[in-house]
């Protein structure tokens, strides 16, 4: 579907709700995104960016800074289209959810926007306006027990970065605010302005909505915050087509099999072949999302030794198969 900008090259009003006590990384990272996208190098920027409060003027946030803010009362009084209303999260957003003149503003933008979005624990904000009633939505992982158990209405899911259903989307934690706004660029403009901004950034341009917002990769270094052992699992991934062996990764670690085992089994929470499987279906994931690859070709570079073993690996760690993986979140 063409934006309105594709069909009048008007700018886009898109309006950054805040309230006290936001973060100002999930106001900022979309705001940077929006201000500067467009079309093309010829063209000006695609958007208006405001950022608006109840009370209006300075808003604090969980830094140093404050951010000045128009009052929600003004575009409610006038006629401006507002294409895309941005709710952003912070420590503030519960309060806010609970404060029924603010909810009920945010309400009465959404109603004149074409598209609503928050950014993290704005969630909450949206489903205090009933705005995510029978629909999908993520927040940051912290949050998504409390937006269940506080509003059931809501279809709530804890993995992925973003979610679109219909014109409203949700992202999850801080920077996937970013991934989303780049989306949405993509959306309204095309995939050479995204990746343009994405260039500009110096950001990926490869997270699909599908995406975890639990980096295993992450996960691991937490686990072994000394790492201790950071260059096995480097050495894994480098010969993640071979077969490996307990005995190898000792050798690696310089220990004997059954003292590797044990240690590795206390820092990481997990034997070290199930370790190994992890990474295989960790790279086997990038390859199905971001190739045409295969699955069998795919199954066979990740070391599995047949594409029924890679199937049965997914089911384990992923909840699914790999051709339902790729059909969800392939990026081609």
């Amino acid at each position: 579907m063409p934006s309105d900008y594709a069909k009048t090259r008007e700018r886009m009003n898109a309006l950054f709700v805040v309230y006290p006590n936001i973060v100002l990384l999930d106001l900022v990272g979309p705001l940077q995104v929006f201000t500067h996208a467009r079309k093309d190098t010829m063209s000006g920027s695609a958007y208006q960016t405001h950022v608006v409060s109840l009370p209006g003027g300075p808003i604090e946030t969980n830094t140093i800074l404050q951010i000045d803010s128009d009052p929600m009362e003004k575009w409610l009084t006038e006629a401006a289209p507002i294409h895309t209303l941005v709710v952003v999260g912070g420590d503030g957003a519960i309060d806010a959810a609970l404060d029924p003149p603010f909810v009920d503003q945010v309400r009465q933008l959404a109603d004149r926007s074409t598209r609503i979005c928050s950014v993290c624990s704005g969630a909450l904000v949206l489903a205090a306006a009933g705005l995510l009633d029978r629909r999908r939505a993520v927040t940051h992982w912290e949050d998504c027990d409390y937006l269940a158990q506080q509003y059931p209405a809501v279809r709530v899911e804890v993995d992925p970065i973003y979610i679109k259903d219909g014109h409203i989307w949700t992202s999850a934690g801080i920077t996937a605010g970013i991934d989303m706004a780049l989306a949405i660029i993509e959306e309204d403009l095309g995939k050479p302005a995204a990746i343009e901004i994405a260039r500009s950034l110096v950001t990926p341009m490869v997270r699909s909505g599908g995406q975890s917002q639990f980096s295993p990769e992450l996960d691991r270094q937490a686990r072994d915050a000394e790492g201790q052992f950071a260059a096995l699992h480097n050495w894994i991934t480098a010969n993640i087509q071979q077969r490996i062996l307990v005995n190898d990764m000792a050798n690696v670690c310089g220990m004997s099999a059954r003292n590797f085992s044990r240690r590795y089994t206390e820092t990481m929470g997990t034997s070290p072949a199930k370790a190994v499987e992890a990474i295989r279906v960790d790279v086997a994931r990038e390859l199905l999302a971001g190739t045409d690859r295969s699955i069998k070709t795919i199954a066979a570079k990740c070391g599995f030794q047949d594409d029924e073993r890679m199937r049965r690996a997914f089911l384990r760690h992923v909840k699914t198969s790999p051709s339902a993986y790729r059909k969800q979140f392939q990026l081609l």
